[in-house]
């Protein structure tokens, strides 16, 4: 396919490196100009534009990537449906549940295919447990235990994350959806949202920890942390079943080498039968994604997050900052 990538920043970067030979780079869009020319490289033929409307609207162009603050995903994503191209957003896909209900009324329009960039979907380990668990080995699930957290850096309280238009939110919005949906996509959905927000360190107007307890309709919970004061960055996803217990861990680079354990709970009880899986190298999420996405273009129905997935994530989201408010 022709892409089209507007956001040429950290996540752009990874992203166009997800692309395989297959698949072509014809636009790079950003405001900064500089910034998409490094992009772009010594690729030719490329357009390269501080003008995304024009970049999303070039007829060559057949899917495009978005992996913008959060201020403008929701209005470029609308822009491409509306242009009749599919369309991968990067999480949380919109700062608010108004903003992406267009999106989602033009995809069903214009019959194209959007997903949401939730690539911890796409982890090895995330995938491993995703096996087991759809194989029944855990039996019915109880609850899940997880805490996703890193320590900001010098300066973090006046990044764009920092900003209420640009984030739309904090901590919770940042990492805290991804912990969301990875609970939802293994428990299904929440009917009951409860939860804490606290600034405890940085001087910024939103929360740097969120703590949320999510229940389903037969009671089966998540209990997650979301924070930017963990200091040693974390990733730790626990998944509760009657017959064992799945604990996923790391996410490689900082957050430790990527792995996941398998406790089998035994007759006799005592301790469980352990097996261990360990992912060293570099992160293939973001090209399993991509190519997922490329075949949900085809129409397969694989682990990719949909529009229904991230609202799903932004009304939990929404939920928890209504309260926080009253």
């Amino acid at each position: 396919m022709n892409i089209c990538i507007v956001g040429c920043g950290l996540i752009g970067r990874k992203r166009l490196q997800s692309l395989q030979s297959e698949h072509q780079l014809v636009a790079a869009a950003d405001t900064l100009l500089e910034r998409a020319t490094a992009l772009v490289g010594d690729r030719s033929g490329v357009m390269i534009t501080a003008d995304w409307q024009a970049a999303v609207s070039m007829p060559e162009v057949e899917a495009v990537i978005v992996a913008t603050t959060n201020q403008c995903l929701a209005p470029i994503a609308l822009r491409a449906v509306q242009a009749g191209k599919h369309v991968l957003v990067e999480k949380p896909a919109a700062r608010l549940l108004a903003e992406l209900e267009p999106v989602l009324s033009a995809s069903r329009e214009h019959q194209v295919c959007v997903r949401v960039g939730f690539n911890h979907r796409f982890h090895p380990a995330v995938q491993k447990a995703r096996e087991i668990f759809e194989s029944g080995a855990l039996g019915p699930l109880m609850f899940i235990r997880g805490r996703y957290g890193h320590g900001g850096r010098l300066g973090y309280e006046k990044e764009w994350r920092a900003d209420p238009h640009s984030s739309g939110g904090g901590e919770l919005l940042d990492q805290g959806v991804h912990l969301i949906d990875l609970a939802r996509w293994f428990l299904g959905d929440f009917q009951y949202v409860s939860g804490h927000l606290a600034t405890y360190f940085w001087n910024m107007p939103m929360e740097d920890n969120a703590f949320l307890l999510l229940r389903t309709e037969h009671d089966r919970a998540a209990w997650l942390h979301a924070s930017c004061t963990e200091w040693k960055n974390l990733f730790s996803f626990e998944i509760y079943g009657r017959n064992g217990k799945l604990h996923i861990e790391g996410l490689g680079g900082s957050y430790g080498m990527e792995q996941l354990k398998y406790y089998r709970m035994l007759p006799e009880m005592g301790p469980p039968e352990t097996s261990a899986w360990e992912y060293p190298g570099t992160d293939p999420s973001w090209h399993r994604e991509f190519e997922a996405f490329v075949a949900a273009i085809r129409g397969a129905r694989n682990s990719t997050a949909t529009l229904e997935d991230a609202r799903a994530a932004l009304k939990i989201v929404h939920q928890i900052y209504q309260g926080a408010r009253r």
